[in-house]
């Protein structure tokens, strides 16, 4: 069984969807934001802090790269993963990438009061969050096998709809 990449900017729901396609799907969830931290040993924004932003994305590629070894699982990606080509060919080498996508209005409203979003944390508004996802959604297109909005739909909605999508093309 191949992995599940579940892909997109912070807020669009990622975590949540991955708890529930668990559910409907009886695969493992790794969160990779909190493996990295585990691996690390300390939080995302220290790492950030202590090591820098791009110190933080070769630890994101190393990680996909452990995946190929692993039995097929859901995994929760972090926001910026699709910026990186090697990680794209990493993802799509052993699994199904699937783009998780909301307003920024929404996006907004998931992560007004959340402290561990290092990108946003001196920056918190939707105008500046829609430029950054102006900046991310052509990778984030690329990389995309399957895109669904988040936005109006329960967690059990999205899943479904992504069950869907792998029973109608056995794509794991």
């Amino acid at each position: 069984m191949k992995h599940i990449f579940l892909t997109g900017f912070m807020g669009t729901g990622k975590t949540t969807i991955s708890g529930s396609l668990k559910e409907l799907l009886h695969m493992d969830v790794i969160d990779m934001d909190q493996a990295i931290e585990d691996m690390e040993q300390m939080p995302i924004p220290e790492i950030f802090a202590q090591k820098g932003e791009e110190y933080f994305r070769q630890c994101e590629t190393g990680f996909l790269r452990k995946l190929k070894e692993r039995e097929g699982a859901i995994i929760s990606c972090g926001g910026g993963v699709p910026l990186r080509d090697e990680n794209v060919e990493a993802m799509k080498a052993c699994g199904l990438v699937v783009l998780l996508t909301a307003s920024p209005e929404t996006i907004y409203e998931r992560v007004k009061d959340s402290h561990d979003r290092p990108l946003l944390e001196q920056n918190k508004t939707p105008e500046y969050i829609r430029e950054l996802l102006d900046k991310r959604e052509p990778y984030y297109q690329r990389a995309a096998d399957l895109e669904v909005s988040t936005d109006g739909k329960s967690a059990g909605q999205i899943a479904e709809e992504i069950k869907k999508f792998l029973d109608s093309s056995k794509a794991v």
